[in-house]
């Protein structure tokens, strides 16, 4: 009897109230979504017939405004407000994510259609002392040691300093971890040009060691940020148990939270690297640029992917352009590769880290 009852009330429940899945795919979300997008696709085209408008922007937020629009108004007319109101905050949320991936999409397939007209593997491996406006010739190896010489100076000495400063605020928490978070805070928003005037007003010199302090500057508060959140991931119980057996507070920081999050605190260090590669204010001011080998960081200046390819784009010859999309697509490439293998690095920490 109480199985039919309920059989019975479930039945005389309409529709409209009958909660839906919001995961499911079924002919009805399929013809909601086509219908929305079909409307707002219509509504564009017919806008920009009778305003006679071709900008790309204003019709992609045109269409994504009436989607949204027509999308709720569909699911709220078969269903309750509330399940509408998740449809269209769940629609906005792919929307916004798909629209992103479009564009670092249409930025990587851009600049690869660009770059790949001169790339090859004399471009990687001669400097641009053959280079020549109006002849084909030289390469980039001058600005990929130079970047390789300034970049890891300033990861040998900045993510260190960054990891032992995500250690106090984290560890100890001493008196000054206030302060010290507030400064790190302030360095995120720090301009990069701002750290290269910095770096120049204390060693007016062209060398690649200050463009490496002046990148080791940037990559601190990243690094540090990262490298905190990181240490928050440990689980106190760890902590305790080495406590409990009588390690002082060093060694259980030296022996147990840094083994721990040592996945993570790479991660951070890449994601640092990722961060001070492509900067190329604070290398103008400080390493300049040339376009000779310099593998010398600490005389002379030295030329870097970033310098190489702003020289050669802001010059009105379109060899000299091929080549700065060459050089941006290399430092492109080497970003996405630190990106890659930092999600990587991270995913097999996280893994190792729930095993334990």
């Amino acid at each position: 009897m109480e199985v039919a009852s309920f059989v019975s009330v479930e039945a005389a429940i309409p529709d409209m109230d009958r909660p839906r899945d919001i995961r499911s795919t079924t002919r009805e979300v399929i013809t909601e979504y086509v219908t929305a997008a079909v409307v707002a696709l219509y509504t564009v085209i017919l806008l920009r017939m009778v305003l006679d408008w071709h900008g790309l922007f204003g019709s992609i937020l045109i269409f994504l405004l009436v989607f949204l629009t027509v999308h709720y108004a569909l699911v709220r007319q078969s269903t309750t407000k509330e399940l509408a109101t998740d449809r269209l905050t769940t629609t906005l949320i792919w929307s916004v994510g798909i629209i992103v991936v479009a564009i670092l999409v249409w930025i990587f397939g851009f600049t690869a259609l660009k770059g790949f007209k001169k790339f090859s593997w004399s471009f990687l491996t001669e400097d641009s002392r053959t280079a020549s406006p109006l002849h084909d010739g030289g390469g980039v190896s001058q600005a990929i040691v130079g970047s390789l010489e300034q970049v890891g100076v300033a990861a040998l000495v900045s993510v260190p300093i960054s990891i032992l400063t995500a250690v106090y605020l984290h560890e100890l928490q001493g008196r000054l971890a206030r302060p010290i978070r507030f400064i790190v805070e302030g360095l995120a928003g720090l301009p990069s040009i701002v750290a290269g005037l910095l770096i120049f007003t204390i060693w007016p010199k062209f060398a690649g060691v200050h463009a490496a302090a002046a990148l080791g500057i940037l990559m601190l508060p990243t690094v540090t940020r990262t490298s905190e959140e990181i240490l928050r991931t440990v689980p106190d119980s760890l902590r305790e148990a080495a406590l409990a057996l009588g390690a002082p507070q060093w060694r259980v920081v030296l022996r147990v939270v840094l083994p721990t999050a040592k996945s993570g605190l790479l991660t951070a260090a890449i994601l640092g690297i990722a961060r001070a590669i492509g900067e190329t204010a604070p290398v103008l001011l400080t390493a300049f640029d040339t376009s000779i080998m310099n593998k010398n960081p600490f005389d002379g200046p030295q030329a870097s992917l970033p310098t190489y390819a702003w020289a050669n784009v802001r010059v009105p010859n379109q060899l000299q352009n091929d080549r700065a999309w060459s050089a941006a697509l290399l430092l492109l490439m080497i970003v996405l590769v630190l990106f890659v293998l930092a999600r990587a690095i991270g995913a097999r920490g996280a893994k190792r880290l729930q095993g334990r």
